[in-house]
């Protein structure tokens, strides 16, 4: 009997719905630097962007706002072309660039705020190269820029364990799938399944191989390449013990927590105002 072939579905789209809020992304990104700072960031750069929906975003925040999206697969990038940067004006467009290319690889441009979200930096499993990344954020940098990447963790990380979340007003269910975890390597298998209301579910449309790196690793790495403050901002919680959203800078995260979400947020330089 022949497989039944599923109606068509658009992963990029149920993966913005469920994982990203490109708009509040680029807001947050542009309120942490002026935090610390003390000034109004202009130019940023979003690594592993995949459909660059932040770099969209944060042009329309300010019309001397400039962005270049950086990803190797020409998929996403093909798909945020056809669906996000088509969507800008004209004078927005003319703000936002992409590159299909190695972010280790990158340099020069000197941007205010380079950030790699969505944990995608875990990709790099070895040290040495985790810190050539680094080294070549550290080195496109301005000498006031910021460096802005998220990171989890808890208890929760070393436990396999599939996790589903409803959207009911969009009639899909979204499932973290934590696959395997080997605690002498921190080595880790994630897949991302989604299932729509009366279609069977689409296993694995997402998978990453990663190294779940902990905050003081990565601030150390952060500090080897010429970073002169890290600061971390912890999400809150509410009342039954779930992430709330907001993220605020501090010097002490919660014990016990099972799983968490923080930002680490990087300075080139160290300014008056902080």
């Amino acid at each position: 009997m022949a497989k039944e072939e599923l109606p068509e579905f658009d992963k990029y789209k149920y993966y913005v719905e469920s994982v990203q809020n490109p708009e509040e992304d680029a807001k947050f990104l542009a309120k942490v630097y002026r935090e610390i700072k003390g000034k109004t960031p202009k130019k940023l750069r979003e690594d592993f962007c995949g459909t660059y929906a932040t770099c969209c975003e944060w042009v329309k925040i300010n019309d001397h706002y400039q962005a270049v999206g950086v990803d190797l697969d020409s998929e996403p990038l093909e798909y945020g072309k056809k669906n996000y940067f088509s969507q800008l004006n004209d004078h927005e467009k003319n703000r936002v660039e992409t590159k299909q290319q190695d972010v280790t690889k990158m340099s020069g441009g000197e941007y205010d705020v380079i950030n790699a979200m969505n944990f995608s930096y875990f990709i790099f499993k070895e040290r040495e190269k985790l810190k050539e990344y680094f080294q070549s954020v550290y080195d496109s940098l301005d000498k006031d820029g910021m460096f802005i990447m998220d990171i989890f963790g808890g208890s929760d990380v070393e436990v396999e364990s599939v996790e589903e979340t409803e959207y009911e007003d969009e009639n899909f269910s979204y499932y973290w799938d934590h696959h395997s975890f080997n605690p002498i390597e921190r080595h880790s298998i994630f897949h991302i399944h989604f299932k729509r209301k009366g279609e069977p579910k689409r296993e694995e449309v997402f998978t990453y191989d990663w190294r779940v790196w902990t905050i003081p690793e990565i601030r150390d790495v952060l500090k080897e390449v010429g970073f002169k403050n890290t600061h971390v901002y912890w999400e809150g919680t509410t009342d039954d013990g779930e992430g709330n959203g907001e993220f605020k800078r501090v010097t002490s995260g919660e014990s016990g927590c099972e799983s968490w979400i923080a930002y680490i947020v990087a300075e080139a330089n160290v300014s008056e105002a902080n």
